[in-house]
């Protein structure tokens, strides 16, 4: 289970990953964020930015329009 929980449901583009990246600034590395976000552009948005990152997309999913992704701090 994830360290940290960040609920940005109702969030819309672009405020879920910028609150993504404030709070992966502020954990150790190895730490895990689970992030909760409803707006369809986290969906395409988080990894994106994941993939150009230090961090890793442990995983992700996506239910009745609730999409969650756990990310691993790199540091």
């Amino acid at each position: 289970m994830a360290e940290r929980i960040l609920d940005a449901s109702g969030l819309r583009c672009p405020m879920p990953l910028l609150k993504t990246k404030l709070e992966l600034s502020s954990m150790l590395p190895g730490e895990e964020l689970e992030v909760i976000a409803t707006d369809a552009g986290s969906a395409r948005d988080i990894p994106a930015f994941l993939k150009l990152s230090k961090h890793q997309l442990v995983s992700s999913t996506e239910a009745d329009g609730c999409f969650r992704f756990v990310i691993k701090c790199g540091g």
